[in-house]
């Protein structure tokens, strides 16, 4: 095995049904460029050695011509079709992974991810095995009963928002993995998910940034633009 091999893979198979729109969110235009360029190239510019592009099925060529060979990502090692929910389309991505010590597990709908970020991502994996990037919480989070009423308020000091990428020893997430794909459990919403749901392994929270935003509702393309206008990254 080559030790010390990084790989990342970068979700781009959602629907974007919230988007209201007949694209798929990845391939909406902010700034002349589709969604998924953005990550993308961070992530080609990053230390990593090879990225998977998980898309929707069907569109793996359209990729590869629209969005890859356009934009020259020479880390894309290859494009491969999604699942039905995120952990499968994950799951599709790590069956892949050949000679991967470690691997970044990214939305490809966060465009403002940065190398800071998955530079920060690496160096802690190395130490703990498991990381995810991770901002506080801004607001007041109260927990309700099924009727609507409020039945608690979380310490906001304890309270954070998840992100991506979140980070793993590719060994120790194929297997949290191997595990859920063939218990058949619903409801993961993330990668970390995975590995509390099978194990006891602590996962390490890495501060992340508030504008790695997920580009989920019409407000977001406006907010991300704001964002892009502020940089030279769309250059």
């Amino acid at each position: 095995m080559d030790k010390g091999k990084i790989s990342a893979i970068i979700l781009a198979a959602g629907s974007g049904s919230r988007m209201k729109s007949d694209v798929h969110k990845q391939y909406l235009l902010i700034h002349d460029k589709p969604l998924i360029y953005y990550a993308l190239k961070v992530f080609e510019e990053s230390c990593v050695d090879e990225i998977i592009l998980v898309t929707v099925p069907g569109e793996e060529e359209y990729c590869r011509k629209e969005i890859v060979e356009k934009y020259q990502f020479k880390k894309v090692t290859e494009i491969i079709s999604g699942g039905k929910e995120r952990y499968h389309s994950v799951y599709n991505g790590l069956k892949r992974l050949k000679h991967s010590e470690y691997v970044l597990i990214h939305d490809g709908a966060r465009p403002f991810v940065t190398i800071d970020i998955i530079e920060k991502n690496i160096a802690a994996v190395k130490l703990e095995n498991a990381c995810v990037t991770a901002v506080l919480s801004k607001d007041t989070l109260k927990i309700a009963d099924s009727s609507g009423y409020i039945e608690e308020t979380l310490d906001r000091n304890k309270v954070w928002s998840i992100q991506t990428p979140q980070t793993f020893k590719t060994e120790l997430i194929r297997n949290a993995y191997d595990k859920i794909i063939h218990s058949n459990c619903d409801g993961i919403t993330d990668d970390a998910m995975v590995l509390e749901t099978v194990s006891q392994h602590p996962i390490k929270i890495i501060p992340g940034d508030y504008q790695n935003i997920k580009i989920t509702t019409p407000e977001d393309i406006l907010i991300g633009e704001l964002f892009l206008s502020k940089t030279a990254a769309h250059k």
